[in-house]
């Protein structure tokens, strides 16, 4: 499995480090049973029940770290897993990235941004 870092990416040192601001989001699996008298009961479902998302941004990308980002998540397509460690984190866990978008904002300036979605894979 690939690791999302500068020595698998191919970029330059930081390169992989994404914006400040980045975002997590948290929506656990639950299960709701409602009742007719309007109570009802709410449960986790599964082991792994609270998967996380992140929504990250890289400004300012020169082109040739631009295009290395945009190749690493391009031969993924989407269904394959990388680690990441997220931010201010000392864990790696596993994402697809299924989603981003780059934006060509001056002569050798880009902007990357993506959204990371935990699984749980053996």
């Amino acid at each position: 499995m690939a690791t999302f870092n500068d020595a698998t990416v191919g970029t330059t040192t930081g390169g992989t480090t994404p914006d400040f601001g980045a975002q997590k989001a948290s929506r656990p699996n639950v299960r709701i049973a409602q009742f007719g008298s309007g109570y009802s009961q709410r449960t986790t479902f599964g082991l792994n029940q609270n998967p996380k998302t992140w929504s990250l941004k890289w400004s300012a990308a020169s082109n040739s770290n631009a295009d290395a980002i945009e190749a690493f998540f391009d031969a993924r397509n989407g269904v394959e897993a990388f680690q990441w460690t997220p931010i201010e984190e000392a864990t790696a866990y596993n994402f697809i990235c299924k989603e981003w978008q780059r934006t060509h904002l001056y002569s050798n300036i880009n902007e990357i941004t993506a959204t990371f979605e935990q699984v749980f894979e053996p």
